[in-house]
């Protein structure tokens, strides 16, 4: 029909945009986040854009359902705005039938929300766990880039390379401030090189430098003129991401052992694709619009009831981790309360507007 491929139109158009904003917004943001760790230290230079994909697939789900909402509201409400949805209804057309273009339009997008729920993140969140595992169990002179302060992993030791050699194992003009004992050292050295016994152990190994150590605020400082420093490498690991958590485990894996903490997960995953068709339907009532009102009231409230909806999920999943309720019982709740809360506005939105059923 004409009114369904108009509709069509206008929501992939509004869809595209929307989704462009929001991928931009969450990438730049992740991207800041993740130098900001690489500054400090906390992750390698060279895992920042692994890493930034791997956060990227967590978010996709709710961008895609948000730009859903989004988009149905914003076309729905101009055709308000413009009068055509009088055209519409002086035509026959109801306010139920828009549900089947708009559902139509959705269910793409709500089979890409299930995909990336049940199968895509739990398998980029493993990958992510173990690419940081991996990363955890090199060494600390692993991480340092050329032109940066780095901190070791055990926080007593910072370091500063100008350049690093193209075979990457020497490095020229080097600082290091470390602390033992509340005394403080601070070497100096030209340059310096990564080598590796025959019993695995790494050093780094400085060369032609000074060494300070003191206690600050004394004046008692010892000075060392080196030629050689052999400053051994400590191979550490973090245990916090050792343990994999059930958000990495694939859907199946949740099933055959459903504790809370599984179960909790499950209700999380399935609460994407549920709540993106409820939010789909209940942003059609919600976009109703007075001509002679405020064109952002609408919009303001409907990002309103997205954030509550989504933090409602994220309360339901808590409660049932800590067994307060029930898997079913928390779906029920707060998708049946959503869904209610649908069917009532419609049934108002018809009753005001005088459209048919």
């Amino acid at each position: 029909m004409l009114f369904q491929r108009a509709l069509w139109r206008e929501l992939v158009f509004n869809y595209l945009a929307v989704f462009l904003v929001l991928i931009t917004i969450t990438l730049t943001t992740l991207f800041i986040r993740l130098l900001g760790d690489a500054a400090h230290g906390e992750l390698a230079v060279n895992a920042v854009l692994a890493f930034l994909g791997f956060a990227l697939f967590n978010f996709l789900p709710l961008i895609l359902s948000l730009s859903l909402f989004v988009a149905v509201i914003m076309t729905l409400s101009r055709q308000y705005r413009e009068s055509e949805m009088v055209v519409w209804s002086s035509a026959g057309l109801g306010l139920t039938d828009w549900v089947r273009p708009v559902l139509a339009f959705a269910l793409p997008v709500v089979l890409a929300i299930a995909v990336m729920s049940f199968a895509v993140i739990p398998w980029a969140l493993g990958k992510k766990d173990e690419f940081r595992h991996l990363l955890d169990q090199r060494d600390e002179l692993a991480v340092i880039s050329p032109g940066m302060f780095t901190e070791s992993k055990s926080a007593d030791k910072v370091y500063f390379v100008e350049s690093l050699a193209a075979n990457g194992t020497r490095v020229k003009n080097i600082f290091m401030r470390s602390v033992d004992d509340q005394e403080q050292g601070v070497t100096v050295a030209a340059q310096g090189e990564h080598r590796q016994l025959p019993n695995g152990q790494r050093y780094l190994v400085l060369e032609n430098g000074h060494r300070y150590e003191g206690v600050p605020g004394s004046q008692a400082y010892k000075l060392f003129r080196f030629g050689e420093y052999w400053m051994r490498a400590e191979q550490t690991s973090m245990s916090l991401h050792q343990d994999f958590g059930a958000n990495a485990l694939p859907t199946e894996a949740l099933l055959q052992k459903p504790t809370p903490v599984n179960l909790s997960e499950f209700a999380w995953r399935c609460g994407f694709p549920i709540s993106a068709t409820l939010l789909a339907l209940l942003a059609m009532p919600l976009s109703f619009v007075n001509p002679r009102a405020g064109r952002s009231f609408g919009l303001v409230l409907a990002l309103l009831v997205f954030v509550i909806y989504i933090n409602m999920l994220g309360i339901v999943e808590a409660w049932i981790a800590q067994q307060k309720m029930g898997m079913l019982a928390g779906l029920l709740t707060v998708h049946g309360t959503m869904a209610g809360i649908t069917l009532l506005m419609f049934w108002k939105r018809i009753r005001i507007r005088g459209l048919r059923w």
